[in-house]
């Protein structure tokens, strides 16, 4: 039987998601004709509700994961990279304009702008910590022009930004957070760079259409539809076309690249530790970066909505693409798109929350479906879960994961017959008709050249779909030329799928055929314990864990310091120009070593390769 995958769209939603996967063969969420609960992915532009994380079953998605708002929100993200930059240095902290949060902080922004205003002219800006879409911002010199009626943030303005042509301009990166335990980050290769519609003149501060960039606000001016100079008709370039200007300027690209992708992991551990589990959520942020006149890049928001409406062919290009990329790097499977029925044999109603990391609200008691208030009482207390795998075939971590779910959630009995079935099932060679269903005909994703014999082989515990499943998977944008390449990749990128976390092998292309030297066997073990996020997907490149230490730190307690440590020493490597020391790794049957590619050039490399001097 064929099912669809289904999805619901808060307030109609963004329509560039309806439209993608419409073409995918998805149907959408009619609440007449359909049981509550009877949905796969539920995407809205606010924040959800607790209730709706705890509630979440195995086959359903949310795009957003809880309590982000720590970056999200412009006084929340300059407190917490205050909070960064006390511990761990101004040096390593230097991407975020001086910030004051008003009128709490008026008193040590008076003594700064005292300070500042002896030396050379010194500008500011002003923006209301809860708006968006450049609204409500203003730039001043003079603090008598410093007026507001809400709380605001007050930042250094950045008054010498690069221009193109003489227009400022910013980029919109594309960030999706897979997981926050362990912390799994994607930057999208294309994104978009946005331009101010007037070119950029300091003696004007009263002029947004010099000095903002918001899409909102520039669609309004009058040299919109002009052509500009180098900047063309309109207000945006592709990521793609950016590059091809970086070719022509005198810089380390691939350090410039690596600064922004720096930029993007940093400003995420300020929330990491803290942001309880969800599995079955993904995060689609906008990192909106500006490059001053030293080709220094500068965070100026992070957005948990980016706009998703088109506006013009490079909005098409862009988005379409990374709304089907989003969409194949969470992972559906044709159990997911079965839904409820999938598991009403085995009275299946767990709530997906990972309750380790859960935040410290007591989980509440679950309200009736309907389905469930069609069952009979007797089968409402459920005896413990039993497997039909041997004891002994079963890891310590997979004991503690499944002895988590049993005193958090209700029990669950698994039927030794089906499950056995099931597991036949899953050695059958049904993969290429279920992956063509859940990608559907309009997926990035090749399934014709996948080859089975790079396929990770799974445990015998993660084939039963029927045992305890984890899925991998405030400051709202709602406003937003062509890509010069369309990106196609090999589903051996892309983990087969199971119910569970698991091992991975990647491809025998990223496979280092000479140079091979051993480790230790500490790491070597270290490495196979851990599970291994694909290198891409789509053109979402996999920016974090980076390295086999990463990867470690990321695991369990996520290791800052550690983090840090490393991201330091990367960047160090690409700012001299030299060879990347390539890792030391013992030869494994069957079996890589970790590695990752460097987001931002056209072609990304492999950091495990060498970087050409330039």
């Amino acid at each position: 039987m064929e099912a669809s995958l289904v999805f619901r769209l808060h307030e109609r939603g963004p329509e560039v998601v309806r439209e993608v996967l419409l073409e995918r063969g998805w149907e959408e969420y009619d609440e007449e004709e359909r049981e509550e609960e009877d949905w796969n992915l539920y995407w809205r532009g606010s924040a959800f509700r607790n209730s709706e994380y705890l509630n979440l079953m195995p086959w359903q998605r949310l795009n957003h994961h809880p309590k982000t708002v720590g970056i999200t929100r412009k006084d929340c993200l300059a407190r917490n990279l205050r909070r960064m930059r006390t511990t761990f240095g101004s040096s390593l902290y230097d991407f975020s304009p001086t910030a004051f949060i008003l009128p709490n902080d008026y008193t040590r922004f008076l003594s700064e702008y005292n300070k500042v205003t002896r030396g050379p002219s010194a500008y500011w800006i002003c923006k209301p910590v809860d708006l968006s879409r450049g609204r409500g911002i203003f730039i001043f010199e003079d603090m008598r022009e410093l007026v507001y009626d809400c709380p605001v943030i007050v930042q250094r303005y950045i008054s010498n930004p690069l221009l193109i042509s003489g227009y400022k301009f910013d980029l919109r990166i594309y960030v999706c957070v897979k997981s926050f335990h362990p912390l799994t980050v994607y930057i999208h290769q294309e994104g978009l760079v946005r331009f101010a519609t007037e070119k950029y003149n300091l003696s004007s501060l009263h002029n947004l259409y010099a000095h903002l960039t918001n899409t909102s606000i520039n669609k309004f001016s009058l040299f919109y539809k002009s052509e500009k100079e180098r900047v063309g008709r309109g207000c945006k370039w592709t990521m793609s076309k950016f590059r091809h200007f970086l070719q022509s300027q005198d810089i380390n690209e691939l350090l410039l690249w690596q600064r922004i992708n720096n930029i993007v992991t940093l400003t995420l551990l300020t929330i990491a530790p803290t942001v309880p589990s969800c599995p079955n959520c993904v995060e689609l942020l906008g990192f909106d970066i500006l490059l001053d006149a030293e080709f220094k890049p500068w965070l100026l928001e992070v957005n948990d909505s980016p706009a998703l409406t088109l506006d013009c062919q490079a909005d098409i290009t862009v988005k379409r693409g990374l709304i089907s990329d989003l969409i194949d790097l969470m992972n559906y499977t044709l159990t997911d798109s079965l839904r409820e029925r999938a598991f009403q044999r085995q009275g299946y109603n767990k709530p997906c929350i990972h309750a380790q990391h859960a935040s410290p609200v007591s989980i509440p008691v679950l309200k009736e479906t309907k389905y469930q208030k069609r069952r009979n009482q007797s089968l409402q207390t459920l005896p413990k879960i039993k497997t039909h795998h041997h004891p002994e075939k079963i890891n310590q971590r997979q004991h503690a994961f499944a002895a988590v779910y049993q005193r958090h959630l209700p029990p669950v009995h698994l039927n030794k017959k089906y499950a056995s079935k099931v597991e036949a099932a899953n050695k059958s060679d049904t993969d290429d008709r279920t992956l063509n269903l859940i990608l559907g005909p309009q997926s990035r994703t090749d399934v014709s050249v996948v080859n089975r014999q790079t396929w990770p082989d799974r445990a015998p515990w993660l084939t039963d779909n029927r045992s305890l499943r984890v899925s991998e998977v405030t400051n709202y944008d709602d406003t937003e030329t062509e890509a010069e390449a369309h990106v196609s990749f090999s589903l051996a990128e892309i983990p087969h799928r199971g119910l569970g976390f698991r091992r991975e092998k990647l491809p025998d292309i990223y496979r280092f055929h000479s140079g091979i030297r051993r480790v230790r066997k500490e790491r070597t073990a270290a490495l196979n314990r851990q599970h291994v996020p694909p290198l891409r997907v789509g053109d979402f490149i996999r920016t974090f864990p980076f390295n086999a230490a990463t990867l470690k730190a990321s695991q369990h307690t996520l290791d800052v310091k550690k983090v840090i440590h490393e991201l330091h020493k990367l960047t160090a490597q690409l700012a001299s120009r030299k060879k990347l020391k390539r890792r030391e790794e013992e030869e494994r049957d069957g079996e890589e070593d970790f590695d990752s590619l460097l987001w931002g050039p056209k072609d990304p490399p492999l950091l495990g390769h060498c970087v050409k001097p330039f």
